[in-house]
This record gives structure tokens, sequence and C-alpha cells, in this order.
């Protein structure tokens, strides 16, 4: 979980009330999941009276879409740092994998509350409506279907998550083959043609 400390500043230190809730949130959200915590052990973890959550959030849910929004933004901040250091796409697979890793519980409620609660389905959305803004942007995706980019988008997103929760283990797919089939898929995306493998 080392990824929930870089998510947000030094709680100890400068971070104010709303960022050391929303750090307290993503710990509790990534250690028992959406469902294994409340409110009032969210704002407790923080270091504050349960009441002073709902100063800053109006329910757990809202707390679960801010720090869906954080981990989006880290996430962004890692893929740029791979492209900037000329990584390619296998760098960025295992960067992304990895980021999948660190997030695996909070992932896996982030899957069932899309399905369940409306409002984490339209951040959801929202997301990959601004991934996909971004990859259409991409000279090799010029003209490309939208459809076809939002397809190549889920087939990250799954084996990331699959691969992050042990199922490409469980099918005999070892790690370099994970790294391998997201690094294609990704180099598909960046009109990269067979070097997702590197």
């Amino acid at each position: 979980m080392s990824s929930i400390s870089a998510l947000l500043p030094d709680e100890a230190g400068a971070a104010g009330t709303h960022d050391r809730l929303l750090a307290a949130a993503a710990r509790e959200f990534n250690t028992v999941g959406f469902y294994g915590t409340n409110t009032n052990k969210i704002a407790r973890a923080a270091g504050f009276a349960p009441q002073t959550f709902y100063r800053h959030f109006e329910d757990k849910t809202d707390a679960f879409i801010a720090v869906y929004g954080a981990w989006q933004a880290q996430e962004r901040g890692a893929v740029g740092k791979a492209v900037r250091s000329q990584g390619g796409a296998a760098a960025i697979a295992r960067g992304v994998l990895q980021h999948h890793v660190d997030w695996r519980i909070f992932r896996r409620s982030l899957r069932l509350l899309a399905v369940e609660d409306a409002r984490v389905r339209r951040a959801r959305r929202g997301s990959r409506e601004q991934q996909v803004e971004a990859l259409e942007r991409l000279p090799a995706n010029t003209g490309r279907p939208r459809w076809s980019l939002y397809a190549a988008l889920l087939t990250i997103e799954r084996l990331c998550d699959a691969a992050a929760d042990g199922e490409l283990e469980d099918l005999g797919v070892d790690g370099s083959e994970a790294i391998a089939a997201i690094a294609a898929a990704i180099a598909d995306v960046r009109g990269e043609g067979g070097k997702g493998t590197r």
C-alpha cells in the first residue's frame, strides 16, 4: 500500500482536514474494502471525531469517489512518467499493473460499486471517457472508432485487475506473460504495433 502515502500530502505535516480524511478513507477502502468500513472509522483513523467526516463529504460513497479521483490522478502520473522516460509500452504496463496491485482491494470495491451505485458508475464512466479522449489525441488513433478505443481500454484495465487479483496466475500465466499481454494492448493504442513485449 505504499502508493497510498504518495496519494496525498504528509498527514502529520501540512495536510488539511480534508486531505487527512481522504488519506484515511483510501487506507480503509484499500485494506477492508468499501463495505468493511464506515465513516466513523475513517474519521477516527484520520484523528478526528466522527462528525468531522460530514463537514467534508456527503457520505461514504462521496469519499470513495474522491479517493477514486486521487487514484486516477496518481495512475496518470505514473503513465506520464513512463512515457517521458521513453520506456515504451512494457514500462507503462509494469507501472499500471503495479498500481493495480497496490490498490487491488480498492479496485475490487470499485468494480462492485460500479454495478451497484449510480454515482460510482457515473464517476467511472467519466474517467473512462477522459482516458479515451486522451487516446484519441494520439496520432495512431486518428480515425479509429471510439468503440475500438473503449474495447482496448477495457482490455488493459481487465488484464491489470486479473493479474493483480491472481486470476492470470491461476490460469498458468506467469508475471512476464501478463506484462507482455498488457504491453501488447497498450502498444496497440499507442500505435507501436508489435513493440509492446520488449
